[in-house]
């Protein structure tokens, strides 16, 4: 797979009927792993190892629905008192991060009211804090650590 601009990390990768497959620590699961899958699976390392982000408060492709149609968000982050407080969307490398993505996940945003919205294709990171109040966002250079957003209000 493809280097990512995210530290390196171990992975237990198998193949099965002629498909890599990668261990998902937080499903606890093999899926497939696709370009896409490959950026997921290093971007929740990125978040548990380094900003500390618990295992326990992540969830893998999350149903959201969207004008009464199911979607899937890629991660979604909790805090202690299980409010989502990000969601993350990841796209493979080779997806240019553009505002067909930011829309992609602005939709699932218009449910879940989240203070935090990434998006990353493994090579760049974007990170908006949303002013519901102001009806606006703001880039950060940052993505907020755990401790920064865990006992974050309802």
């Amino acid at each position: 797979m493809e280097n990512l601009n995210l530290p390196t990390y171990s992975f237990k990768i198998k193949s099965e009927l002629q498909r890599k497959l990668i261990f998902d620590s937080i499903r606890k699961k093999y899926v497939v792993l696709t370009p896409e899958e490959w950026v997921r699976q290093n971007f929740i390392q990125y978040l548990v190892n380094e900003k500390r982000y618990p295992g326990s408060l992540i969830a893998i492709e999350k149903k959201v629905d969207v004008n009464l149609l199911p979607q899937r968000s890629d991660i979604v982050l909790y805090n202690n008192n299980a409010q989502p407080v990000m969601i993350v969307e990841c796209k493979s490398v080779k997806v240019k991060i553009t505002q067909d993505v930011f829309n992609q996940i602005a939709r699932y945003n218009m449910k879940l009211r989240v203070p935090f919205l990434v998006v990353t294709n493994g090579l760049q990171h974007y990170c908006c804090q949303m002013d519901y109040d102001k009806k606006s966002f703001k880039f950060i250079p940052e993505i907020p650590v755990y401790e920064s957003i865990k006992d974050l209000p309802d």
